[in-house]
């Protein structure tokens, strides 16, 4: 990930500088609800734009399938981003054709203009090589700023890398570094709490996990195939018996690899997933037949914020329990804040992604504590996976 050039390494006074950005933003009723992903952006676009470049930006929104869906348009993120960067961004009604060609034309040095939806074409997502060369006719130079779509090799995030001189924008950048610190060359000992519903969507990621962490801390539904595989009797919990081989076959890897699998030690249950349910700390030899474990016990609480403070680096993806509804957040929350803590006295690298993960640090408090957040849910889990992603590979050829 060391290979890719950054915007510092571009002239861009007076050239055209198509920018991909992700801009995919919750909205209702034609206004945005959430300028995360439009505020991450700002820094490229302003920075781009302060030295003169003539900024083209391209994005994609919702699910339009080729077609021309109203509801999908641009025109009120461009409007919410003119906001964000403080300075007035022009609109075009098409992505390539007339409209696109007469916008960037318009544009003078510093000026920014965004076009339509990309995927009001299928070319897009088929990565089509001349819908590429139209979009690449657009500019001089190409600037990736998109790491959650660089899982997807489509027209704008693969193809056009390789017709301009490409470099990654300061998100991208921000992203590879924090990622590459992480888990390509961490500081050890290094822990990766991976939780989440299911085992059977995170095989490859506990896989490629069990070789990189000397830590691989289970949690969350995961963690009950887990115990259920050792032989532990989890109740009426979410767990994958079916699984239980795989979850052998992954702590006899760990076990190979030197990597030690931390499973909870004791458990909180409840009868119901509800809101303020009635619940009881258990030990794991005696769970309720009619009980579901739905976070962890202050055994297990105690037991790793003890391991974390012992820890350089941690990646984490997904929560220990049932966060979305208290008390079942305790767990989660309370190992969130203490890597909050850690991370502020200088003692741990932490980088968290995923969607759930988001937020589950925003609801302990800690969304801003952590050294690095990500927003990309499924490029994040493809890298947690040991993947090439196309959008990252194309900027290290270029």
């Amino acid at each position: 990930m060391t290979t890719f050039r950054t915007i510092d390494d571009l002239d861009v006074k007076g050239k055209r500088v198509l920018v991909r950005c992700d801009l995919n933003v919750p909205m209702k009723d034609g206004v945005v609800t959430d300028t995360t992903r439009i505020d991450r952006s700002v820094p490229t676009l302003k920075d781009l734009s302060d030295r003169g470049g003539r900024v083209v930006i391209v994005s994609h929104f919702g699910r339009p399938k080729g077609q021309v869906v109203p509801e999908m348009s641009l025109r009120p993120v461009a409007e919410a981003m003119a906001k964000a960067i403080g300075r007035n961004v022009a609109f075009a009604t098409e992505c390539i054709g007339p409209a696109a060609e007469a916008a960037v034309e318009r544009l003078e040095d510093g000026d920014i203009v965004m076009l339509e939806n990309l995927r009001y074409h299928a070319q897009e997502t088929e990565n089509d090589q001349a819908f590429a060369t139209q979009l690449a006719a657009h500019a001089d130079l190409y600037v990736n700023d998109a790491f959650s779509c660089a899982h997807r090799a489509h027209a704008s995030t693969e193809g056009v890398a390789h017709l301009l001189p490409a470099a990654a924008g300061r998100l991208m950048q921000a992203e590879l570094e924090a990622l590459s610190n992480a888990l390509e060359a961490p500081e050890h000992p290094m822990a990766a709490l991976v939780g989440g519903a299911k085992i059977s969507t995170k095989m490859d990621v506990l896989g490629h996990l069990v070789g990189k962490a000397d830590l691989l801390i289970i949690g969350g539904g995961m963690a009950n195939t887990f115990l259920f595989a050792q032989g532990v009797d989890v109740g009426k919990s979410l767990c994958e018996v079916e699984m239980a081989d795989q979850a052998r076959d992954v702590m006899e890897k760990a076990a190979e690899a030197g990597c030690e699998i931390v499973l909870p030690v004791d458990a909180v249950v409840a009868e119901e997933f509800a809101e303020g349910a009635a619940n009881e700390q258990v030990t794991l030899d005696s769970v309720p037949a009619d009980g579901m474990i739905l976070d962890v016990g202050p055994a297990s609480i105690d037991d790793l914020t003890g391991r974390l403070a012992n820890c350089k680096t941690i990646v984490w993806n997904g929560p220990l329990g049932a966060f979305e509804v208290s008390p079942f957040d305790t767990g989660t929350n309370a190992v969130a804040r203490e890597a909050a803590r850690l991370t502020k006295e200088g003692k741990l690298l932490s980088v968290a992604g995923g969607g759930d993960t988001v937020a589950a640090l925003a609801n302990a408090g800690v969304g801003e504590a952590f050294s690095y957040v990500s927003t990309a849910g499924g490029a994040f889990l493809e890298w947690l996976e040991g993947k090439e992603l196309p959008g990252v590979a194309a900027l290290n050829r270029s």
